[in-house]
């Protein structure tokens, strides 16, 4: 099954959004937060990326989802160093992609189909 990771500033956002995207999700997809500095301040870890993404490949790969600035410049930089693992960045709102791509990724689809999915949620929209 395809994994996904949260890239995000904050522990605590990148917990919420894995714990929502889980349980909209069907339960079944494999959600994994990497939020925070390694010292749980606010920032980013390249480390704890590495770590999530280790823990939610079972080797079908893993959609990367990241809220903003430097958390989207450690998703591409992962990317970039991936070894052993296949890895997207969706250009998605965090929320709303996460809950995609885990939907998606709990009926057992593709990489490519799950990370479609996260990005098809720029497109739904809260006003008329």
């Amino acid at each position: 099954m395809v994994g996904i990771v949260i890239i995000s500033h904050s522990r605590t956002l990148a917990e919420g959004v894995a714990e929502v995207a889980r349980a909209l999700g069907v339960g079944k997809a494999v959600v994994e937060p990497a939020g925070g500095d390694s010292e749980g301040r606010l920032g980013t870890s390249i480390d704890l990326v590495e770590q999530a993404v280790a823990a939610a490949d079972d080797g079908d790969g893993v959609v990367l989802l990241a809220d903003l600035g430097s958390s989207v410049l450690t998703a591409k930089m992962l990317i970039e160093d991936a070894v052993g693992h296949e890895v997207l960045l969706a250009d998605a709102p965090l929320v709303e992609g996460a809950v995609a791509a885990a939907s998606m990724a709990a009926t057992g689809a593709g990489l490519r189909t799950v990370h479609a999915a996260a990005e098809s949620a720029r497109e739904h929209r809260k006003t008329g």
